[in-house]
């Protein structure tokens, strides 16, 4: 018997008893699914962050901002965002929504902030030098103020200026309340030109923050007194959440991969029924001469092909769930996961198959056509 003969044999025998393989297909759909997303979701929480510095404090002006972008001094710095932060109130007909974090920026804020745009477009330098009264806005004020309807082009009133929304930003946590504009427009409307919120400092990729960090205080140690600011380094954090979720993911992992050993013995059951049912058929074919090798491998692939069959319908559930956020992350396909899970998958209908088939190979053909 030849190997695509022995595969469509397994074929009809999965077909034969459709609600029980459609069971053990599940049992392994939903512990392949388990392990990608909750890896995924493991892998999302580690994501996010940038390499960047916050400096906060007082007396930090446009031009402390603008003696940090040195090359000399500080070659390690690749941007440098001012941030002149206010609350205020948008309008757009009759709604209503206040924003405690409505903040003048420069374009490059966006990269180095990691806050991209969903739709439209962020402004650009013209519209910053010229104080355009343009603003993108987050998703909680787009939905707040915009139900049913594109922001993008609509104008909203902010402490009594029209401002033309130009751009969403793409959904991130703690973020959805941001609305961000030129800054010198927020400084001639809002905020005024007193002292800067924060400046945000974009490490280089061949700069550690750890480096920047030094080259920034001392230009700041230059320009203001000891003690009267304060430099957050985000990769810190972004590193113990990093180590954080790396345990989370195994753990998670762990947990989840015990789904796929429940499938692993729902195949065994089903195998060993499908064994005693086929006892009669078995009997015939070794009376007729079937050798041992064809009847194991017969059965070792009915159990690999429902192994398989789950696994691959386990990754595209998984790559579905993925598009969605669980639990206020972004779920990331590790690619690696995927591989080693369809492997375990195929390990399992092998191994778990192995007893059934082996137990179906050694019956005596006298034994298997006394069988009823």
């Amino acid at each position: 018997m030849s190997l695509p003969e022995i595969v469509r044999s397994a074929f009809r025998g999965i077909g034969a008893n459709g609600p029980r393989s459609l069971l053990t297909v599940l049992g392994i759909l939903i512990g392949v699914a388990a392990v990608i997303l909750l890896v995924a979701v493991g892998n999302g929480s580690a994501q996010g962050g940038s390499n960047t510095l916050t400096i906060m404090g007082t007396g930090l002006t446009m031009k402390i901002a603008e003696s940090l972008d040195d090359p000399v001094l500080a070659p390690g710095v690749r941007s440098v965002s001012p941030v002149a932060g206010t609350s205020a109130i948008l309008t757009w007909e009759g709604a209503e929504h206040r924003s405690d974090s409505f903040m003048g920026t420069v374009p490059g804020w966006f990269t180095a902030a990691d806050s991209p745009v969903e739709t439209g477009a962020i402004f650009t330098a013209d519209d910053e030098a010229q104080a355009r009264r343009v603003v993108v806005i987050g998703r909680t004020v787009a939905e707040e103020l915009f139900p049913g309807t594109d922001p993008v082009g609509q104008r909203v009133t902010v402490g009594g200026a029209l401002f033309s929304v130009i751009g969403v930003l793409k959904e991130k946590r703690d973020a959805g309340d941001t609305a961000v504009a030129p800054i010198s427009a927020v400084q001639q409307v809002l905020a005024g030109y007193g002292p800067l919120s924060a400046i945000l400092v974009e490490a280089g990729d061949a700069s550690p923050a750890d480096t920047v960090e030094g080259q920034v205080s001392a230009i700041l140690d230059t320009k203001l007194e000891p003690g009267s600011y304060r430099v957050v380094n985000a990769s810190q954090p972004l590193e113990t959440r990093t180590a954080t979720a790396r345990a989370f993911t195994t753990l998670l992992g762990a947990v989840a991969a015990v789904s796929l050993l429940v499938g692993g013995l729902g195949i065994t059951n089903i195998m060993l029924v499908t064994v005693a049912e086929r006892t009669r058929e078995i009997g015939i074919r070794k009376a007729l001469g079937a050798p041992r090798r064809v009847i194991l491998a017969q059965f070792l692939v009915e159990a690999t092909l429902l192994s398989v069959i789950g696994g691959g319908l386990g990754v595209a559930v998984a790559y579905l769930g993925s598009h969605f956020s669980i639990a206020g992350v972004q779920p990331v396909i590790v690619p690696g996961s995927v591989a080693l899970v369809l492997g375990v998958s195929v390990l399992i209908g092998i191994f778990f198959g192995g007893l059934p088939a082996v137990r179906a190979a050694g019956l005596r053909p006298i034994d298997a056509l006394r069988y009823p």
